[in-house]
């Protein structure tokens, strides 16, 4: 069978119209000795890709077909591929690319290589191709960015944690979250939910922080320890310097007092924020860190090696993406990304139906 030269995709022309989707033909970059392509089965619906297609996130290259969270068959390899087999199912998240040469890519910190390059949006420095997303029929990946999906995990279920999934995972993994421990997620959304999975997977006390008690029974059926509301009077106050790590996944800090948030943490614990707002962020006072000595940071994304763990984990103890599957399709793509504008999702929409819009 030939390989497809040329892959299909539903893009979008611009932040004016955002939610008009067009069925067209892109060409990828060129096929490289390291490449793989891949036949998309499902994707997930990421809110990177709402900011991004929307304008949220400034400028960016269209046409753009976006979506990272794929899971598809690999039908072609090239020839000093080692870690990927034709035939096999696999998944491509945020990243497609970085140098593997420098000081961190050499040490697992390849997500912050200063040459990284992003699935979808962004230019190949040789040819000026745009690298386009899941919401298409294929994609070409180098082999370093494409992870074997463990037998055990559903495409729709594994396609989630290949952004959403690991930008939670990574910074649990990194700042000791385990048994013992108590970890605070703040955010029930696509994120929020999988980093409370995996926290409670890995074994601590993990207590969802939201702003209401509309997400309580959610939280508590995904496993949640506790849960705090914070438009609840003085709701921080019983478990001020209690805990070991809080992830902060919020994609707004509208009204959000912050000093509150950080009041919970144990001396010299930390608070690593994920989520990445479109408004202004907000205000820190080093008056704020005195009381604990609280760290606060950031974390993107994760490793190869981070990835490969956290799907065997998924696959070991039979942790579900609370997931909403919509099939692939002009008019579904815009109702779905606009119900995800208004946060109206339980807890990631995956697309699905991609043979009978692309073919077999």
């Amino acid at each position: 069978m030939p390989y497809p030269e040329t892959f299909t995709g539903f893009q979008v022309n611009g932040p004016e119209t955002w939610t008009e989707f067009h069925k067209n033909e892109f060409r990828p970059k060129p096929f490289g000795d390291y490449d793989v392509d891949i036949k998309i089965e499902a994707c997930g619906v990421c809110g990177s890709d709402v900011h991004t297609i929307s304008g949220g996130w400034g400028e960016q290259h269209f046409p753009l077909a976006v979506g990272h969270e794929i899971i598809g068959t690999a039908i072609r390899v090239g020839s000093k591929v080692t870690l990927i087999k034709e035939g096999q199912r696999v998944g491509v998240g945020a990243q497609s690319y970085s140098c593997l040469d420098c000081r961190q890519c050499k040490n697992d910190n390849e997500t912050y290589c200063q040459k990284q390059l992003d699935t979808y949006g962004a230019k190949w420095p040789d040819t000026g191709i745009v690298s386009q997303g899941g919401y298409s029929s294929h994609v070409r990946t180098h082999e370093h960015w494409v992870f074997p999906v463990p037998d055990a995990l559903h495409s729709t279920v594994a396609a989630p944690m290949l952004c959403a999934g690991l930008t939670a995972y990574s910074p649990l993994v990194r700042n000791g979250c385990g048994p013992g421990k108590k970890v605070g997620i703040v955010g029930l959304g696509g994120i929020g939910h999988l980093g409370l999975l995996f926290a409670k997977a890995l074994g601590a006390e993990v207590w969802a922080i939201s702003r209401t008690h509309s997400k309580e029974a959610d939280a508590r059926a995904m496993g949640a320890d506790g849960f705090l509301a914070t438009s609840d009077k003085d709701w921080n106050v019983p478990h001020k310097m209690t805990f070991d790590l809080i992830i902060n996944t919020a994609n707004s800090f509208e009204g959000f007092d912050l000093d509150a948030y950080l009041s919970l943490l144990d001396v010299h614990a930390k608070w690593v924020s994920v989520g990445l707002p479109e408004d202004d962020g907000i205000k820190v006072r080093n008056q704020t860190f005195l009381t604990n000595g609280c760290f606060f940071g950031s974390s993107h994304l994760g490793s190869r090696k981070e990835v490969l763990a956290m799907l065997q984990l998924a696959a070991d103890k039979g942790i579900k993406t609370w997931v909403q599957e919509v099939k692939i399709s002009k008019e579904n793509l815009a109702e779905t990304l606009t119900k995800l504008h208004n946060n109206d999702v339980r807890y990631r929409y995956c697309l699905t139906g991609y043979e009978e819009q692309f073919g077999a």
